[in-house]
């Protein structure tokens, strides 16, 4: 892997760290990139499906994840996954990171990974191939392409340290904040970056020196490289290795910090877990000494780097980088209120979930009612023998006569004068459990039924223990004797046009159970169109888990209210026509059985 991001680089981001993420976002879209560069977001505790965040002046969604393994599901692309998780379990999400897989490389920023644990993880990601920076990092970045995080700090900081586009020099420290410094430097005495890495504080990293100053000598991109070791460690006498035996070639700038230590009678730790010298060869003075034997470039103290930078710049006679175009990103932006994704009303002509409403609207563009109702509620186009089943279901459902309580109810309003709308209205209102309402829990029952492979016994079991009566089973009128024909039209349609039908063939062998005990206990409209509704939905693909999220959303219960809002329509309008006059219930048909009110 000769870079170690490029700008197609996309990264999952455990835990949602919200400010961390935008300023990567902004990052992407001040150099321009094409996709923003987190894919998902690991938020184990979180409610939400997305999180919105800024993209330029406008926003875009994350989708939200319980488990890096839906996140990594969802997003394969994404082979980058930076670790916010927490010290006490930043060590378990890499671990199942890397069994997991598909990741090229890691960040972890929790500092304090008890050491056992370091080692053991950063062992387990070498034997897997896969670059661990950190713990205890900032992260690192490829200007131009990818940025991990908050490394680089704001957008301001990072175009005034031409972090915004490649340079030439490839930067490799512990410290974070240095990182910073240095850029800042590299870009007032040189051309910028091309890669960079701050590899972490603790004693234990993931990559070491010399694992990232060797990819940097196979990347193009990087003409020479700086390193900014510290006291403690010998973490660079790998690197002084590598240039005597050859690995290294291109030409490397080098510093120890913590000279000062010398100055002190006993051990100082600088700050970093790592940086307290046990040796003479671990403090920075004797690594720096050793560092200027091998032929690296050694400054006589850290006020000095700059002009050595320039030196070895200047003398490799570097050709000028032109600059980017960039975007700015805009100094106030304010967050949507709502968001939609199925229709789009700007522009000359309106879309229904990315078609032109005059691609659909007439005869001749082949879309009928089905295909309408399945892009804007389901977001897809459903083949012919979907689209024709959800027409049948809507057909089935129209109207059923003026006695159910939904077209009484629109009748009455309708009488009393009121206008189509809120006769309608109080049709609809009665739509629920005991009227229309068992689409929902058919499904939902039978589904589960199915799922856990309960015989129709264990099923009737299991309603009956749950105290609820099987949703889509029983009639008052229709039995085996006298079927519901609408029952057979749509079983007959499914067995001749469905890819399969393996949840009906189930509640049919429970219909044979219940219809044992009562020929009244059949399966009726209501729960048929809740059970072919799953199978449908498992013909085209759909998992478990989405399809259980329509059931929970009442998608199903959707069909019915829209089917019968045209049966009450025709009713409505059926007394409007007739000009029928105020409605008042006949007194013969009430039972009265009113008492004198008790006086407390």
């Amino acid at each position: 892997m000769e870079r170690l991001y490029t700008k197609d680089t996309q990264a999952i981001f455990w835990n949602n760290n919200k400010t961390a993420i935008q300023r990567m976002l902004d990052y992407d879209y001040t150099i321009q990139r094409e996709t923003p560069s987190v894919a998902a977001i690991v938020a184990p505790t979180s409610g939400n499906k997305f999180e919105k965040f800024f993209y330029g002046p406008d926003e875009v969604m994350i989708p939200l994840f319980k488990t890096t393994a839906e996140a990594k599901a969802a997003q394969p692309q994404a082979d980058v996954l930076l670790n916010f998780a927490s010290f006490r379990s930043a060590y378990d999400v890499t671990m199942e990171a890397l069994e997991i897989g598909g990741f090229s490389s890691m960040m972890i920023t929790a500092e304090g990974i008890p050491e056992r644990l370091a080692r053991g993880m950063n062992q387990t990601a070498r034997e897997k191939g896969v670059t661990v920076i950190g713990p205890a990092t900032v992260g690192a970045i490829t200007p131009g392409a990818f940025k991990v995080a908050n490394i680089g700090g704001t957008i301001t900081n990072i175009v005034n340290s031409k972090l915004h586009r490649a340079g030439s020099c490839g930067l490799v420290t512990r410290s974070g904040g240095l990182f910073n410094e240095l850029s800042n430097i590299i870009s007032i005495n040189a051309d910028g970056i091309a890669e960079g890495v701050a590899i972490g504080g603790d004693r234990f990293v993931g990559s070491v020196f010399i694992d990232n100053l060797l990819r940097m000598e196979k990347n193009p991109d990087v003409k020479y490289m700086i390193l900014l070791g510290e006291v403690g460690g010998t973490e660079e006498y790998k690197v002084i290795e590598a240039i005597k035996n050859g690995q290294i070639t291109k030409p490397v700038i080098a510093w120890c910090i913590g000279t000062i230590a010398k100055h002190y009678d006993s051990g100082v730790q600088f700050g970093h877990a790592g940086a307290s010298a046990n040796a003479e060869s671990e403090t920075a003075e004797y690594k720096n000494n050793a560092m200027k034997e091998a032929g690296i470039h050694v400054p006589n103290s850290f006020n000095d780097l700059p002009a050595m930078i320039n030196k070895v710049f200047t003398e490799m006679n570097i050709a000028d980088i032109p600059e980017p175009e960039m975007n700015t990103v805009p100094a106030s932006r304010r967050s949507k209120e709502f968001i939609c994704t199925i229709s789009d009303d700007r522009g000359e002509e309106a879309h229904y979930c990315g078609f032109p409403i005059s691609s659909v609207a007439t005869p001749e563009t082949g879309f009928t009612i089905g295909d309408v109702m399945s892009i804007l509620w389901f977001k897809k186009r459903y083949p012919r023998w979907a689209v024709d089943f959800l027409e049948t279901v809507l057909k089935t459902v129209a109207d059923h006569g003026p006695a159910v309580s939904g077209a009484h109810n629109a009748k009455v309003t309708a009488r009393a004068g009121k206008d189509v709308i809120s006769s309608l209205i109080a049709g609809l209102l009665t739509i629920g459990p005991r009227f229309g309402g068992a689409i929902d829990g058919a499904a939902e029952h039978f589904k589960y039924a199915n799922d856990n492979d309960l015989t129709p016994k264990e099923f009737l079991g299991h309603m009956k223990k749950s105290g609820i009566p099987i949703p889509g089973i029983g009639h008052r009128i229709k039995s085996l004797k006298n079927p519901d024909l609408r029952v057979t039209g749509l079983m007959k349609y499914a067995k001749e046009n469905f890819p399969s039908t393996p949840l009906l063939d189930y509640a049919r062998t429970v219909e044979e159970l219940t219809t044992s005990k009562k020929e009244n206990l059949i399966l009726n409209v209501d729960g048929t169109i809740g059970i072919l509704m799953v199978d449908m939905w498992r013909a085209l693909g759909y998992t478990d888990e989405e399809i259980d999220v329509f059931i929970d959303a009442g998608a199903l219960n959707a069909f019915f209210i829209l089917g019968r809002s045209i049966g009450f329509i025709g009713h409505i309008l059926d007394e409007k026509r007739l000009a029928m006059p105020m409605y008042r219930h006949p007194m013969d048909d009430i039972l009265y059985d009113v008492k004198k009110a008790e006086e407390l």
